[in-house]
């Protein structure tokens, strides 16, 4: 008797979490992420497969600095449904369409049914993401027209110059910050430093190989910090190229591109 008691109330348990289910079934619930040692924004993003650009988006995190202890919100997902806009989704979650659009890097309103977003955490502040002034490198004063620069934004460009073309003369090492430049500038591409650097296309794929196998994670050398002031202040050695790659590389799509210039190893494009 007692047995069957046991496996009814069970059941009536199982039975009360199926409405639960149905009635949400298209989003992940947010998790929390304790910060281990030896723990990076890289590992972090590939342990819970989220990108990176969401990560430090719903954490403020733009430098890689991180603490032993501190906690982490992962980003939760929600499956579009049909009928589905930005504004309702953002009503659901008690979040803004700016910073629905922000987390996902998202250029225009446009969603659609089956499409995966991450949903920013409620204690996301945009404002301290907010670009300063400008900033000081080695007594430069490092500016662009008149959008102000941090010390963030100025320290992952310098990174990605870095990662992408340490090896490469100087005058490619600015080409290739240009070119990120280049895409904040355009209407086809995110429009901010970091939100360029973590784009991740619709197939999932991020844009810049360095920032899937980590060595964005690596400090700037003194090179890549120069290439990146010279490249804020206004040097594009590309005439304005929005794509660069190496040009052995057997990409149609960057193949078909029209060239610019040929730089060292690089192909730089339109």
């Amino acid at each position: 008797m007692f047995s069957y008691l046991k496996i009814l109330k069970k059941s009536l348990v199982c039975l009360l979490l199926i409405p639960v289910f149905l009635l949400f079934p298209t989003f992940s619930m947010a998790q929390m992420h304790t910060v281990n040692k030896g723990d990076t924004i890289y590992k972090i993003s590939q342990w819970y497969n989220v990108n990176q650009f969401a990560l430090r988006y719903n954490n403020n995190l733009w430098t890689d600095n991180i603490n032993i202890g501190q906690q982490l919100n992962i980003p939760e997902r929600y499956t579009v449904q049909k009928w589905d806009s930005l504004y309702l989704i953002g009503n659901k979650f008690g979040a803004d369409v700016s910073s629905v659009k922000g987390i996902n890097q998202l250029n225009s309103n446009t969603i659609y049914p089956g499409q995966v977003l991450y949903i920013p955490c409620k204690s996301n502040n945009s404002t301290n993401r907010a670009w300063g002034a400008s900033v000081q490198y080695n007594n430069y004063t490092v500016s662009r027209g008149d959008v102000p620069i941090n010390m963030t934004d100025f320290d992952l460009l310098a990174r990605i110059i870095t990662a992408e073309s340490d090896s490469e003369s100087y005058t490619t090492q600015v080409a290739v910050g240009a070119t990120i430049l280049n895409r904040v500038d355009s209407s086809l591409f995110p429009g901010s430093i970091p939100s360029v650097v973590y784009q991740v296309d619709q197939a999932g794929k991020y844009q810049f190989e360095p920032v899937l196998n980590g060595w964005i994670n690596n400090p700037a050398s003194e090179s890549g910090k120069k290439a990146a002031r010279d490249a804020l202040n206004g040097w594009d050695p590309t005439n304005g190229a929005l794509y660069f790659f190496e040009s052995w590389v057997p990409n149609r799509f960057l193949q078909s591109r029209p060239v610019s210039t040929v730089m060292d190893a690089f192909t730089f494009a339109y």
